[in-house]
């Protein structure tokens, strides 16, 4: 628990909890793999909840096999503020079944084959399909919420699903703006992406019973890392790799979706090889990517883009630091840690 009064209070980071680095997301994750079992169970559970139509996409969807990243952080910060509980699980489920909603409709937007190393379930049976069965994630994603015998669950899941759809919308709307500001980007990805990283954080120290004040400091930890994630996702869209992935890359900027590597050679680049980047992006071609990266080379983007990544992980470190010394608190940081590592990986390849 927090201390008293439920007041966010420093405390310095030298417990024995953190002694050591973590390097890997077995060991980070390793205190609560029962709760994410439960999760994947309970998920999994969540295809008799369809109609039996429909069965078959809801097998896709919802047995896949990422991370569960979401999930952890619920789990994680209900151990940083004191126990996990049953309540946990359902809103573990609940946020990953709004994030899988939104996988699906963005592989339709963005025409993606490949998520997470598979055909994406707009490649298996087309694009209407697909659109509806988000639709329908969404939905039952709020039937669950609505389960909780406080209105305050249901009322915060709608508020950030509305959120990200809008996220989605002001995306598509300066799909091709050569003008996008950083400042319009980030506003983008805090609504699109860190808002269910929030969302993750605030419900679980909701449902841990922590204090309003507690609470925004959590989702303030949310937002910050989903922000470095989504950036470093965004790299990794433009050069990384795919078979790393697990996805198709490339298809942000085929689609005209400006990310921070983009604006920044956009910011740097000389006019000839302005007029040459927008011309590439205006005609892509399969070709048109190789030439964008020797683009972004010349510039030094990747190195600089990656910097934003440090910067948020910073800001989500920030508030660990003032959470209780605890085996949760050194996981929430591990984190932290774990992402920057897997950007320094990205910088030495770019």
């Amino acid at each position: 628990m927090f201390a008293a009064d439920t007041k966010v209070v420093p405390v310095p980071m030298t417990d024995a909890y953190n002694s050591e680095p973590v390097s890997s997301w077995k060991q980070i994750v390793g205190s609560v793999e029962p709760f994410l079992e439960a999760v994947e169970r309970r998920l999994a559970q969540q295809v008799d909840a369809f109609d039996p139509a429909l069965a078959d996409y809801a097998e896709y969807a919802l047995n896949g096999q990422g991370k569960h990243l979401r999930p952890a952080l619920v789990a994680l910060t209900a151990k940083a503020l004191g126990e996990l509980g049953e309540g946990h699980v359902t809103a573990a489920v609940i946020v990953e079944l709004v994030h899988l909603a939104t996988l699906v409709h963005d592989d339709v937007m963005d025409e993606a084959e490949i998520r997470r190393g598979r055909l994406t379930l707009a490649a298996n049976w087309g694009n209407e399909l697909a659109v509806l069965f988000g639709d329908c994630l969404f939905a039952h994603a709020l039937k669950l919420a609505a389960g909780f015998p406080t209105p305050d669950v249901c009322r915060t899941v709608s508020a950030a699903t509305n959120t990200v759809c809008a996220g989605e919308i002001l995306q598509t709307q300066h799909e091709h703006d050569f003008q996008l500001t950083r400042e319009t980007y980030f506003k983008v990805l805090e609504m699109k992406t860190a808002e269910l990283f929030a969302l993750s954080c605030e419900l679980s120290a909701f449902l841990s019973g922590i204090g309003l004040e507690c609470r925004e400091a959590m989702r303030q930890f949310g937002l910050a890392y989903g922000t470095a994630y989504q950036v470093y996702d965004d790299c990794v869209d433009l050069f990384g790799t795919e078979a790393a992935a697990g996805k198709s890359l490339g298809t942000d900027l085929a689609k005209g979706k400006f990310t921070l590597p983009v604006l920044l050679l956009w910011e740097r680049a000389s006019l000839a090889d302005r007029a040459l980047l927008e011309k590439l992006v205006r005609g892509w071609q399969p070709g048109s990517m190789k030439q964008v990266t020797e683009l972004m080379m010349k510039y030094e983007t990747p190195s600089a883009s990656l910097e934003a990544v440090y910067h948020y992980l910073e800001k989500a470190r920030e508030v660990t630091r003032l959470l209780p010394a605890s085996e949760g608190r050194a996981s929430l940081a591990a984190l932290t840690d774990f992402l920057a590592a897997q950007a320094d990986t990205l910088e030495v390849c770019a």
